[in-house]
């Protein structure tokens, strides 16, 4: 090359850096709320309505934020309550993909019960046998095994609703130790009768015990017959009010693959801005679940833990630049099922590996240098003081995972932690090698699980 030729060379290429670098961020109106106040409940139990079916291939329930329960806490004291049940959450989650969860314990050993942290963050209301009796269930697409509390209660929480007793409902049916069904369990037991036991565990110390035992689930006027679920005499952990949990996840014993062949594999929820909307969300089963307007990211796979979600991040954009040093390598799930990410309704705060995080956070800063800083709270190193303030720029942040990127609105990154003006940037870092995508940051979408299709799609204002 002659020295004309490199110094062509080298001005292209000063010429492209420079292009590169003086252009502009991407910027979007953050509109300022505060903290959200609890919203009553306003459900019409099912049990008014003499119509029912046990054929539909759709269903469509509300979904309500757990604080909804709490009518006197205050907007600042249920946002503290919020990150200590998070941060207890996300150790759940950890501890059940590095191998510290106490979910495969056998029966001989003795339980140790934890401090009641409280599971899952959003419930709906369904019926429990036949006749039905309704009552609150949590939703977790972190847990697999469906459960309710049952009488006798050998130990049971507090909840809204009497406890439910299998002895009054014509569709209850214990399962034998033999059946295929109680096989499917980690952990299952068996008594001196011969019929199945359950036990789960989780990594906070709460847990469920009891008879494994196939009901019908009437969501609305839809009935689903022949659910397995664990009826439990022995239990802690779950919050007060609500008398079960519906397992989301993606194991063989979860709802949604229990009901593949009548819902196809499918569900999806939306969960609304709290601090903008009085709208409850909404989870759908069946084909409907699957939005048009969704873009869709393939599912991988965990070879040692089938429960959760797992999606391929690549990377992250901030005010429309990728930000460096966030690679595809800090996401990776290797081949013996440690790293990448996952998808949770669960948990409230997106957790990215470390390294991860640093970058983002500092890109962010440099994007919004002109908002006043504020100190820091809580979980969040990177607060801003907006008091005073109706709306601000803030630069654009867009998660780019493999096959789609997903562009978040202002409020799934910036939210308000007081009723002072204070607003933090809603993401945190984490020493384990697994990172979490939390409800926050998932907030206006419609999120599609596609089991059968081994996909999630994301559909951007998906609650209307």
């Amino acid at each position: 090359m002659g020295t004309k030729s490199i110094a062509i060379f080298f001005s292209l290429l000063f010429f492209s850096l420079s292009t590169s670098l003086s252009q502009p961020l991407q910027f979007q109106t953050l509109f300022l709320q505060s903290l959200p106040k609890p919203q009553s409940l306003s459900w019409t139990d099912s049990e008014t309505l003499t119509a029912e079916s046990d054929s539909e291939t759709t269903l469509s329930v509300q979904l309500h934020h757990r604080d909804s329960l709490s009518f006197n806490a205050t907007p600042e004291r249920l946002f503290h309550l919020r990150l200590q049940r998070d941060a207890a959450r996300v150790k759940t989650l950890s501890s059940a993909v590095y191998g510290n969860t106490t979910a495969g314990r056998d029966f001989s050993s003795s339980i140790i019960s934890g401090l009641a942290q409280g599971s899952g963050e959003y419930f709906t209301r369904l019926g429990i046998g036949t006749p039905p009796k309704y009552s609150y269930m949590v939703l977790d697409t972190g847990s697999d095994v469906v459960w309710i509390q049952c009488s006798p209660c050998r130990k049971c929480y507090s909840q809204t609703d009497p406890v439910f007793d299998p002895t009054k409902s014509k569709s209850f049916l214990g399962v034998s130790c033999g059946s295929l069904l109680c096989r499917r369990l980690d952990s299952p037991g068996c008594n001196n009768r011969r019929m199945c036991l359950y036990q789960v565990s989780y990594g906070d110390g709460s847990f469920t015990f009891g008879d494994f035992s196939t009901e019908t689930l009437t969501f609305r006027s839809t009935r689903v017959p022949n659910v397995a679920l664990g009826c439990g005499h022995d239990n802690e952990g779950l919050f007060v009010g609500a008398a079960g949990l519906l397992g989301l996840g993606r194991g063989k014993l979860s709802f949604p693959t229990q009901t593949g062949r009548r819902f196809g594999g499918k569900f999806s929820y939306c969960l609304v801005d709290r601090s903008a909307s009085s709208k409850p969300s909404s989870v759908v089963f069946g084909d409907s679940a699957v939005s048009r307007t969704a873009l869709f990211t393939p599912l991988l796979t965990n070879p040692k833990l089938d429960t959760f979600y797992y999606v391929g991040l690549t990377g992250i954009s901030v005010g429309g630049v990728r930000v460096r040093g966030i690679t595809p390598s800090l996401f990776k799930l290797d081949n013996t099922g440690n790293g990448g990410v996952i998808i949770d309704s669960g948990t409230s705060v997106t957790r990215l590996t470390r390294p991860a995080y640093i970058a983002l956070r500092d890109a962010f800063r440099a994007g919004a240098s002109g908002l006043k800083r504020g100190p820091e709270f809580s979980l969040f190193d990177t607060c801003f003081d907006l008091s005073g303030k109706t709306e601000v720029k803030v630069p654009t942040v867009v998660m780019h995972f493999v096959g789609t990127d997903v562009s978040l609105p202002a409020s799934n990154y910036l939210i308000p932690v007081d009723s002072s003006g204070s607003f933090c940037f809603a993401f945190a870092g984490t020493m384990s090698g697994l990172s979490i995508i939390g409800n926050i940051q998932q907030q206006g979408f419609r999120v599609v699980y596609d089991l059968a299709g081994s996909r999630i799609g994301f559909a951007p204002r998906g609650c209307a």
